[in-house]
């Protein structure tokens, strides 16, 4: 039996890889640019947070947003490092501005989890 948060981290996973499928291909090339070029920066680490939510319970450590807001940040700047060094993780080009991408990713997924869900859902927390 799924308990209501684990539902409401599926619905928002479901949304975001229903925008990934689709894409912006309907708003233009400049949105399309935006797209590929940072929307997928602030999504990605923002659904990784989420997926941190969902397994928290048994992992006591990522209880506490902090960590797993440290812990995503840490993995995809990880990621964007090694992309720079030629090693291609999760995505194939170097950018310096992917980091600030997913910082706003990992703040937006903390306020959210931290302030929104805790007023909107009383299971929450």
């Amino acid at each position: 039996m799924i308990n209501r948060k684990k539902g409401v981290v599926l619905v928002i996973m479901l949304i975001i890889a229903a925008i990934f499928v689709r894409g912006a291909d309907w708003a233009g090339p400049a949105a399309l640019q935006f797209f590929k070029s940072y929307f997928a920066d602030i999504a990605i680490p923002f659904a990784y947070y989420m997926l941190l939510v969902l397994v928290e319970d048994h992992f006591r450590p990522l209880q506490k947003w902090q960590v797993k807001a440290i812990s995503i940040f840490l993995l995809c700047s990880l990621s964007e490092t090694l992309q720079y060094f030629g090693i291609y993780a999760l995505a194939t080009v170097f950018d310096w501005l992917d980091f600030v991408m997913y910082a706003l990713g990992v703040a937006l997924a903390a306020f959210v989890d931290r302030i929104i869900f805790t007023r909107l859902f009383r299971f929450w927390h």
